[in-house]
């Protein structure tokens, strides 16, 4: 992959660097903290990437640790999920670890903590201590628990742990100071009380789980993490991340944040992402316009073009937005086409099919032309191509009153098709309502492979297949989801900004060798775009789904728009 092969340096590796040559540590060791909640997003491989190359190219070790501390929300089908699309994009670790792995030592420094004073347990409901939080220019209020002894939170933590109070009525909290003008370290909450549903993992065994805050700093010195590398939100939480390990007197790794990233026409909240999906506006998770990985790898994306994606935007800490620096998606699909021509087969294909009769062809005769499968790679070599009388070709590609300057097929004009024979249309047949539905032409049979032997030149190519031999197929045109730059701003709400041409569904024809490609194949559509096959295929209906067009189509649009 293009990071670890151009050996790039940010502000996070020249961090590393400093810390390996001062002796703060002698070794690198970082890791990948996924919550098993939802599947992945193109927004979390900026942090997985810079994590897994951060302690490869330092000779160090990544763990994948799952954040499995809320049962109401996880499931093993995300763990599942994480980890392929993880391996996916290349990603290598020497162990997956659990924060429930540690659910028993983290109870004892608890208790330990408990046990200095430094922290208690609170019976105020939830209302109450948001309301005795404070603001950020007020302080907050003590809570009248707070003054408990050692023994009574320590008896009530151990009530709390076998199950004997309810949700939410009591929680532990870290005693700190309530005035304190970083808001994340007024007294925060460490445990709270969930009686169900089952954890993942552990069943029924417990009763309280470690709050985030709580949980995955000292996981990370349990597991003598070296770098916890996080995107900017978790700023405000670092002095908390250093106070426990300092009161423990345990390992103390090194927090380092950048920016997170997004990207413009997409929302990247598992909150909006989940309501899409249960509203129906899409068919899942894995829906080819959303941006899971899941739904990438689907559509047709590779796992390099993301990579190079992310590498270029870099690890800045400076913020595009109040969320993260906004990539352009514009850009993504530049790295995807770059990617898609040198490795796609090419193959022809109509997608909006309008029948051609060659009426000077023989009625029996089908010759196989000779069709380059990649011109970016002579090794790819050729194929052969059936051809006969009755072909489709692009509605785009006619015209019965041209335009100015349209050079393709018309009455009395003559173009080349691709690998064949150079054309003339001679009438057209209509139906009814008046439209063109079959093209009468006649070939030139001394123009076989596409030139003439008198040298004359024709101003336009098009592709066809043949309708004796081609397969229908379906045909999934998908588009950005959204039709606004930012949709996550805008009092219409993001809903609203919706493309109601995200997905057009067509039925096209496909030369023979792409009636048995298998799911995921990826191709190159002469002329029209970069498709893949999709997971609903079949052998007796293929469906294709449009991976990314040959140019980039909104660029025009927002042009014309001007």
């Amino acid at each position: 992959m293009s990071l670890e092969e151009n050996k790039p340096t940010d502000f996070i590796r020249e961090a590393v660097a400093e810390d390996l040559k001062n002796g703060r540590f002698n070794y690198v060791r970082t890791r990948l903290p996924p919550e098993p909640n939802g599947y992945l997003h193109i927004g979390h491989v900026k942090a997985f990437m810079i994590d897994y190359l951060v302690a490869k190219e330092n000779g160090g070790e990544l763990i994948l640790r799952f954040d499995d501390t809320n049962p109401t929300k996880e499931e093993t089908e995300f763990v599942d999920a994480i980890m392929d699309d993880a391996r996916w994009l290349g990603i290598e670790w020497v162990k997956v670890t659990y924060a429930s792995d540690y659910f028993d030592e983290l109870y004892e420094w608890a208790k330990k903590l408990v046990q200095m004073g430094k922290a208690y347990v609170d019976d105020q409901t939830p209302e109450a201590v948001s309301a005795n939080r404070g603001t950020l220019t007020e302080p907050g209020k003590n809570s009248p628990f707070r003054d408990r002894s050692v023994e009574e939170n320590l008896d009530l933590l151990e009530r709390m742990k076998k199950g004997e109070f309810p949700d939410g009525s009591r929680i532990l909290r870290a005693k700190i100071d309530m005035a304190h003008p970083n808001m994340n370290m007024r007294d925060p909450a460490m445990y709270r009380i969930i009686h169900n549903p089952p954890h993942h993992r552990t069943g029924d065994t417990w009763k309280i789980y470690p709050m985030y805050d709580w949980a995955h700093g000292q996981n990370d010195s349990m597991e003598g993490i070296t770098h916890s590398l996080c995107s900017l939100e978790y700023r405000d939480h670092r002095p908390l991340y250093e106070w426990f390990p300092e009161q423990l007197g345990v390992w103390k790794p090194r927090q380092i944040e950048f920016a997170r990233l997004n990207l413009n026409y997409t929302v990247m909240s598992k909150r909006k992402l989940r309501r899409l999906v249960e509203e129906g506006l899409v068919s899942g998770w894995d829906d080819p316009r959303m941006p899971t990985l899941r739904a990438m790898r689907r559509r047709g994306y590779t796992a390099k073009a993301i990579v190079d994606f992310v590498a270029e935007m870099g690890y800045s800490t400076v913020a595009t937005s109040n969320s993260g620096v906004t990539g352009d998606i514009a850009k993504l699909e530049e790295t995807l086409r770059d990617d898609l021509n040198k490795t796609s087969a090419r193959r022809m294909a109509v997608i909006r099919p309008l029948k051609v009769i060659i009426d000077n062809y023989p009625d029996d005769l089908v010759e196989e032309m000779e069709a380059i499968n990649n011109p970016e790679d002579p090794s790819a070599g050729t194929r052969k191509v059936p051809f006969s009388k009755v072909l489709y070709i692009e509605q785009d590609d006619f015209r019965e009153t041209p335009p100015p300057k349209y050079f393709r097929l018309y009455p009395g004009n003559e173009v080349r098709l691709r690998y064949a024979y150079f054309i003339k249309c001679t009438h057209v047949v209509k139906n009814d309502a008046g439209e063109v539905v079959e093209v009468h032409a006649t070939y030139d049979p001394t123009t076989r492979g596409g030139d003439s032997p008198d040298g004359r030149k024709v101003k336009s190519t098009i592709h066809w297949v043949s309708a004796k031999h081609a397969k229908e197929v379906e045909i999934r045109m998908y588009d950005r989801l959204f039709n606004k730059e930012n949709p996550e701003e805008g009092e219409e709400g993001f809903l609203a900004c919706l493309n109601p041409n995200s997905l057009e569904i067509l039925t096209g024809y496909v030369e023979p060798l792409l009636a048995t490609a298998e799911v995921g194949s990826r191709f190159q559509f002469e002329r029209l775009g970069y498709f893949c096959v999709d997971k609903d295929s079949t052998t007796e209906k293929p469906v294709f789904n449009l991976t990314v067009n040959l140019k980039d189509t909104w660029a025009k649009m927002e042009k014309k728009g001007k």
